[in-house]
Parts: C-alpha cells; sequence; structure tokens
C-alpha cells in the first residue's frame, strides 16, 4: 500500500507577479494551529511589515489571504510539516524554484538567514548574509530578511541596530 502524502500545513498565498514574496522555513506550530501564517504571539512579522511601509496598516495574521491584494505573497521552503517537525528533513529547494517561475515575483524575501541559507546550499550558491544576495533564482532578484521570530532578539543585525532597517530596504527597493 503507498504512502500517503503529507498534507500542507498551510497552503502558500501566491498569484502571478507579485511585489515580493516571502519565504520562511516553516510554519511555526502556533501558525499551524491558528490556520494563518506567522501567528505565533511573539512573531513580528505583521508589525514589521507595516512599520518597513509594505502596508498602510498592520494586518492581523487573520487577513494573510489579503496580502496579494497588496502586492505580496507567503510561501515555505517546508509545507508540509510543522516548525518543530522538520527537524532532520531537506528544505524543498527544488519546489521554491518552481514556484518562482511559475509566479515570477518581482522580489523573493526569505524571512531569515536560516531560510535564505538553506536555499542558497541547495542550489550550490554562496551562503548570503543579510540584504540582497548576489544570485537571483531565475530572473527574481533575492533579499534576505532578519526573521521576525520572537526569539530573534538581538542588539546588532550585521550591522544595523534594529530588524526593521533591513525590512525598509526591501521596501524602498519594491
Amino acid at each position: 500500500m503507498p504512502m500517503p502524502m503529507p498534507m500542507q500545513v498551510l497552503p502558500a498565498i501566491l498569484a502571478p507577479q507579485l511585489s515580493v514574496v516571502f519565504c520562511g522555513t516553516a510554519v511555526g506550530e502556533c501558525a499551524a494551529a491558528r490556520g494563518h501564517h506567522y501567528a505565533g504571539p511573539g512573531n513580528s512579522f505583521w508589525r514589521l511589515l507595516h512599520e518597513a511601509g509594505f502596508t498602510q496598516r498592520r494586518l492581523p495574521p487573520e487577513e494573510d489571504a489579503t496580502l496579494p491584494s497588496y502586492g505580496y505573497g507567503l510561501t515555505d521552503l517546508l509545507q508540509v510539516e510543522a516548525q518543530s517537525q522538520h527537524r532532520g528533513r531537506r528544505f524543498d529547494v527544488a519546489s521554491l524554484v518552481a514556484t518562482v517561475q511559475v509566479y515570477q515575483p518581482r522580489w523573493l524575501a526569505f524571512t531569515s538567514k536560516t531560510a535564505g541559507q538553506a536555499a542558497a546550499r541547495g542550489l550550490g550558491l554562496a551562503v548570503p548574509g543579510l540584504g540582497p544576495a548576489d544570485w537571483r533564482i531565475g530572473e527574481t532578484p533575492v533579499f534576505v530578511l532578519p526573521s521576525p521570530s520572537g526569539v530573534n532578539q538581538r542588539r546588532d543585525y550585521d550591522g544595523r541596530p534594529t530588524r526593521v532597517e533591513w525590512w525598509r530596504e526591501l521596501a524602498q527597493t519594491r
């Protein structure tokens, strides 16, 4: 008897030719339980999105499906398991490349160094730091953002004192 295919934790939220597609590693446990991307209580994704100027108001996670109307999308490197379940699993870089080629966003923004580094390794490329990477996926340029996770509380983000500065740089380049 064939093994059943695992179900997506949360589906990607995509549309053709978006301004930015944000790509994480995997959906967090709390987000999976709540049924919305970046819905954990300590996650700053929605606050950073607003403070950087991507949206005129701070969207709640429950409005994640509306992101394409603002010109943005969401996906993850691993979409069939929640974050705590992905330990030891290979990220699905091939699916990300296919997704980017189909939807052709103006930018692909990894929402953490971990995600950007995993994609780079999967493609056999140099591991990027924060900011614009020196490589693309197809025609789409790549930008690496500091993680919005609540556990990412440092005093220095690759030479910048706050995470939002990197998010603003991307917002200004889009």
